[in-house]
This record gives structure tokens, C-alpha cells and sequence, in this order.
């Protein structure tokens, strides 16, 4: 009996010791710091605590045209709107890597036809686009519907809604990076989600978009304007907000 009971007691401390070691080893694979900052998500497509907000239905304050001016788009119930003949506009402030979330709403008023019927875009450093259009039973080519990175990469999936209804896009975008010689050291990535279903999922950028020929990249700083293009269509933008992530 007293055998049995000094084997028990062997066992348990063998166990200890086992189990102890085990900890020892797990603790040489914990990283404690830097301990990620805290950010506070927003409700409803609200902006999280950590973001820039670049437009918030009161103001065009954030935005000017190609010549540094005001941006000229029409601010009305919360939104603003390609205004004729008015350009397209630029973010005052400028990004590289970044989270980008923005809201568009193609004019139930359009009634053109394939790239004619709410045409615009969201440009990622003023040069690669994420394609604006109206994509609900409006057939035209593929790399160029709603959502497509333009005449580079083809949306998964058709997750447009119809004219009239506000819609989302999502943009995780890491930009290219340059040698020191100014030749290509990286490609672009972009990942896109349209009304909440994942439409690029880490592509790569060819260069930027272009409307005639193949994309290709040129050196340019790393720190660029979101731009939105004026297609000539009344496409209207709300709740425009940045996360910076270098």
C-alpha cells in the first residue's frame, strides 16, 4: 500500500514538472509589447476613433479641385454631388497605406447605358481606381463595371444594389513602393468590399488605371490624395472617413 502510495505521489510530481516545463517553453513564444493601441469601432458605418474623416455631410472643407481651389461638387442633405463641369475633387490631406470607407449613390435620374449611366470612380493616390458606375442590370465590360479596379482586375461578384440606394465600399489598400532609383520595389495591392461582400481580395495592381493601353507603373511619392472623379454623371458621396496604416 505504501508502494502504491509513493508511485502516486511519484506520478504527481512528474506530472508538475512536466506540466511546469511545458509553461516554461510556451512562455519563450509570448510577445507581450508593443501593446496594440486601443480604437473604439463606430456603430453603423460610423467611423472608428482612430479614423481621419474627410467628409460628414456639412462641409466640402476637406476637398479642392485640380488647382487647389474649394472643391465646387453640391453639398445638399448630407451628401455632395458631381456638380457640371465642376472637375473632379481631392483630398486636402494625403495617404499611402490606408483604410478607406465610402458611401455612393448612382442618380435613379441617369438613364444612359453601359459606362454612360453613372460613371464615376474612387482613386486610391489620385491614380488607381476603384470603378463608380451603375452595375445593376446595366451590362457593359466586365473590367470596367461597378467595382472593378478599372481595366485591371474583375469584381468577384455583382454586389451592386439598384439606383437611388446608398451603397459602400470598403478599400484595404497597401500602395507600391519605390527604390531609391526610382524603379518599382513593390506592386500595389488593393482589397475591396462592396456592400459588404468581399468583391478583390488582395490583387495586385498592375500600375495605374488608364483607359487606352496597359497599365504601367512610374515613380511617384508615396504620400497621395484620394480623388473622385467627375464623369460627367451626378454621382453622390457621403460618409467618407481614412484609417491611416503605415
Amino acid at each position: 500500500m505504501r508502494r502504491l502510495f509513493s508511485i502516486m505521489i511519484l506520478l504527481i510530481v512528474m506530472g508538475t514538472l512536466f506540466c511546469q516545463d511545458k509553461a516554461q517553453q510556451a512562455k519563450k513564444t509570448e510577445v507581450w509589447e508593443p501593446v496594440p493601441p486601443v480604437v473604439t469601432p463606430g456603430e453603423n458605418n460610423a467611423p472608428p476613433s482612430d479614423a481621419l474623416v474627410l467628409f460628414d455631410g456639412t462641409d466640402l472643407s476637406g476637398w479642392v479641385d485640380k488647382e487647389g481651389n474649394p472643391a465646387k461638387w453640391v453639398l445638399e442633405d448630407g451628401a455632395m454631388t458631381v456638380a457640371e463641369k465642376a472637375g473632379p475633387i481631392y483630398s486636402r490631406e494625403k495617404f499611402a497605406d490606408c483604410q478607406l470607407h465610402i458611401e455612393f449613390r448612382i442618380p435613379v435620374e441617369d438613364k444612359g447605358e453601359g459606362q454612360g449611366k453613372g460613371n464615376s470612380g474612387v482613386f486610391l493616390q489620385n491614380r488607381y481606381e476603384v470603378q463608380v458606375l451603375d452595375s445593376y442590370e446595366n451590362k457593359t465590360y466586365v473590367n470596367g463595371q461597378c467595382g472593378a479596379i478599372y481595366k485591371q482586375h474583375i469584381p468577384l461578384v455583382n454586389a451592386c444594389l439598384p439606383p437611388g440606394e446608398w451603397q459602400t465600399y470598403n478599400i484595404f489598400f497597401t500602395a507600391p513602393r519605390f527604390n531609391d532609383d526610382k524603379s518599382l520595389k513593390s506592386p500595389g495591392y488593393i482589397t475591396v468590399v462592396h456592400n459588404g461582400v468581399l468583391i478583390h481580395n488582395h490583387v495586385e495592381l498592375q500600375g495605374p488605371s488608364v483607359w487606352i493601353g496597359k497599365p504601367k507603373y512610374e515613380y511617384h511619392e508615396m504620400l497621395q490624395p484620394i480623388m473622385l472623379q467627375d464623369h460627367g454623371h451626378p454621382v453622390s458621396y457621403r460618409n467618407i472617413w481614412v484609417r491611416r496604416l503605415e
